[in-house]
């Protein structure tokens, strides 16, 4: 199986890459819409700032292509800030519209709850709760942690496209979500051990099935 690893220059690509091939895939790492084209599967990593992000991908027209991939129903996974990018709109900086595939805002932790301060960002291993189990997650995973890096999370999504959440500071953290043929993992599956490479196979499996 081919995936092509959409390079914008704003991710660190190393370790996903790492995994991807360890599941026995093909990688393609470029900006090249033609070797795009010519993958079974397209991931959005992404390291940084949103806005930063988001201009990248205009400059690139690779917001074009993700848009023209997603109305082709293209197996489409956004991990970290790339999950963040396919949400509607984002409070980082300044208010950026993102590529609005889920519905949604992408807010920051605001340091404080019920006049208690945590910390940001979060940071660390976290469990994953199932809330609804899409086609390609059919069976039981064999952990229950993944690890998490981010500052801002998804707030206001549908419901229906929650796939599973994790609990932090009394925030419910999305941290995997699908619609159609896009998914976004809110954490790192190439850096989440067990868990994270189970994940992983099981889109890979469901683009294979597509």
């Amino acid at each position: 199986m081919k995936i092509g690893v959409i390079d914008y220059g704003m991710g660190n690509l190393f370790s996903v890459v790492q995994a991807l091939n360890r599941l026995g895939c093909e990688v393609v790492v470029t900006d090249d819409e033609q070797k795009l084209d010519a993958t079974d599967a397209l991931l959005l990593p992404g390291v940084g700032a949103f806005p930063d992000a988001r201009k990248r991908l205009a400059e690139t027209k690779l917001d074009r292509y993700l848009i023209k991939a997603q109305s082709q129903n293209r197996p489409l996974l956004g991990i970290c800030l790339g999950m963040q990018l396919l949400f509607e709109q984002s409070d980082e900086v300044t208010s950026t519209n993102g590529l609005g595939f889920f519905k949604g805002q992408i807010k920051r932790f605001s340091g404080t709850n019920e006049g208690r301060a945590y910390r940001v960002p979060h940071m660390g291993w976290n469990q994953l709760v199932m809330a609804n189990r899409p086609a390609w997650l059919e069976n039981s995973a064999p952990a229950k942690h993944v690890y998490f890096v981010h500052s801002f999370y998804a707030t206001h999504i549908e419901e229906s496209e929650l796939v599973a959440y994790a609990e932090y500071c009394g925030i419910r953290v999305p941290g995997i979500v699908t619609k159609g043929s896009v998914t976004g993992m809110q954490f790192h599956p190439e850096k989440s051990g067990e868990l994270g490479v189970y994940l992983l196979e099981q889109w890979l499996k469901g683009v294979k099935a597509c």
